[in-house]
């Protein structure tokens, strides 16, 4: 009897603890809190007193005076995949990063993903966090930070020369990693919840944490991709005017600039942008171009600036001139490579609102620095992720005949579905799983980083994207990769694109019988890649069967003679032209859910 009324009572007494406890647990969670105000680790230390800082747990930290040379100094806000990001207020030696393990970080706002600024120690470093909305539901995502100094320079922000310890400076190549995450669509973030971080000695470091802002009201209407950072000029005092044509029309104009891959910051003394007459000349006084209000800025390296808006209309089709005075010297600097389009390099001076082409006396082929043109308005943008295919090697110089610029034509002249803008992403040589440019220094290389490596970048950073168009993975299989790893890749690129709400389209791979590295080998891969890229019911929104577009019917292994521009990998004009024509148009629709 005893046991039956103490047992109700102990019960009782047990839950009226556990309920006091909850509620002294409530009471104790911690407010969000700034990030500055959650800092509990020392990563910057100045050359005269490495001792001051110990990132990792081992005395070693990163020098200041190299950050300062990089442009990452104190107060610095370097724009990294469309996201302004503050480099810690803090002085060497003082707290300015915090090792994560489960903290509430005060972030409001409402984008499209979480950027982050990190760097692991101990290794590459991992973890599950939780995002806190506004209306009071949550989401998590995982978070991975490569190792500051063995992590893949393809993916950094920035690295810089070598690094402090405390017998002093040590040759290496230490790096910092901006890394987006996804949030729910339409949501504005409260706060956000730190990972925590599992592995013996590992640590997850976040410098700084903000909410991308979606590119709402604006549509991209041209792009190219930085492929790599070869020698030029050096130019001296020189401007560039720099050819694009446009996908789509606007009334206003922005421009984005990138510094990509560079060790070194770069300034841009004046920039303006017009309509083109003919070569060099623009049918009116060019529009002067201004970042936060100035007329110059300075892009630190790796870093990014998009042009306040100004009002130009923008015709799609009708080319701009995009002109950078750059006052200091230029030994080398972040390109695409090859442009099929001629440009133009001026003599000594600033000739960027100049309203003839007298000046502009050299040519170039490429494109440096420039990797945006956006107009206000308009569906948003399909980006064609790829490479000299989609380049337009082998076409018309400045003819405008890429297959991405017929097909911006198709959209343009029907309604079924949003006429949107084209963005070409291909680069020359570039593969779906290796590096062809390292990713870091100067190289002679432009063949770009790998798809996976860029995507971030080159796709998912770009302004309102809808669609990606996949289509490559024929260098990887000429240079020794299997089927199943091309297919693996494609899948984790359509896999990252769609977790960001983008429709994920691929291609099937064209014959190429006849050049050299496409033997029967390569071509039997290639075929296997087709095969598992047509039976694939789940991993794509749609498959566009380019492979059928162009192969010869009597000899399936070759491209129609027809469509051939003569090597045998690359089509001509006219095989350009029926891929473009062999789009079913409504697969690019981002509005529309998955099809096949």
């Amino acid at each position: 009897m005893r046991r039956q009324l103490w047992g109700p009572a102990l019960v009782l007494a047990l839950i009226t603890s556990a309920a006091s406890l909850t509620s002294a647990g409530a009471a104790e969670e911690p407010e969000p809190r700034p990030l500055r105000e959650l800092y509990d680790n020392r990563a910057v230390s100045e050359d005269g007193r490495p001792g001051a800082a110990d990132f990792d747990g081992q005395g070693r930290s990163l020098p200041a005076a190299a950050l300062r040379a990089a442009g990452w100094q104190i107060g610095a806000r370097p724009a990294v995949e469309g996201t302004r990001l503050d480099w810690p207020v803090s002085r060497p030696g003082r707290p300015d990063n915090v090792r994560a393990h489960g903290q509430r970080v005060a972030v409001e706002g409402r984008g499209d993903a979480l950027t982050f600024l990190v760097a692991g120690t101990g290794g590459e470093a991992t973890g599950i966090g939780t995002v806190h909305y506004r209306d009071g539901g949550h989401s998590r995502y995982r978070l991975t930070a490569p190792d500051w100094r063995t992590g893949p320079l393809a993916t950094k922000a920035v690295a810089l020369p070598y690094l402090n310890s405390r017998e002093g400076r040590v040759a290496d190549r230490p790096r910092l990693y901006v890394v987006t995450v996804p949030l729910d669509a339409g949501r504005t973030v409260e706060s956000v919840r730190l990972p925590h971080v599992r592995g013996l000695g590992r640590s997850l470091h976040v410098f700084d944490l903000r909410v991308r802002p979606a590119a709402e009201g604006w549509t991209g209407s041209w792009s190219a991709s930085t492929a790599g950072v070869p020698e030029v000029g050096p130019w001296r005092d020189q401007t560039l005017r720099l050819v694009v044509n446009p996908t789509k029309s606007g009334p206003t104009a922005r421009v984005r600039l990138s510094n990509t891959f560079a060790g070194t910051p770069v300034r841009v003394g004046s920039a303006t942008v017009a309509v083109r007459a003919e070569g060099a000349e623009p049918r009116s006084t060019p529009v002067p171009l201004t970042f936060g209000g100035q007329d110059s800025t300075v892009l630190p390296a790796g870093a990014e600036a998009v042009s306040d808006p100004v009002g130009l209309a923008v015709e799609e089709g009708a080319d701009l001139l995009v002109s950078l005075h750059l006052p200091g010297a230029v030994p080398s600097v972040p390109l695409h490579d090859k442009a099929v389009q001629k440009s133009y390099l001026s003599t000594p001076g600033d000739h960027a609102a100049d309203a003839d082409g007298a000046a502009y006396t050299g040519t170039v082929g490429t494109w440096p620095l420039l990797t945006g043109v956006d107009v206000s308005g308009g569906p948003g943008s399909v980006v064609v992720l790829g490479d000299s295919i989609t380049e337009g090697v082998g076409t018309t110089e400045g003819a405008n005949m890429r297959w991405t610029d017929a097909l911006a034509r198709r959209l343009r002249d029907q309604d079924r579905v949003p006429r949107y803008g084209v963005l070409n992403q291909g680069i020359s040589a570039n593969r779906v799983l290796s590096d062809r440019y390292p990713g870091d220094g100067v190289s002679s290389d432009t063949g770009g980083v790998s798809a996976l490596h860029r995507l971030d970048r080159d796709l998912l950073s770009q302004t309102s994207v809808r669609t990606v168009v996949l289509f490559e993975g024929i260098n990887d299989v000429r240079w020794g990769a299997r089927a199943d790893e091309v297919v693996d890749g494609l899948r984790q690129l359509a896999e990252r694109a769609r977790a960001r709400g983008v429709r994920a389209v691929v291609t099937t791979l064209a014959p190429c019988e006849g050049e050299s590295r496409c033997t029967p080998a390569v071509d039997a891969e290639r075929t296997e890649i087709n095969r598992a890229l047509r039976a694939d019911r789940d991993s794509f929104d749609a498959v566009l069967d380019f492979d059928r577009v162009l192969r010869d019917p009597d000899r399936p292994a070759r491209m129609l003679p027809a469509y051939d521009s003569g090597d045998h990998l690359h089509p001509g004009e006219a095989g350009l032209q029926a891929l473009a024509d062999g789009v079913d148009l409504t697969v690019l629709d981002g509005r529309r859910g998955r099809t096949r």
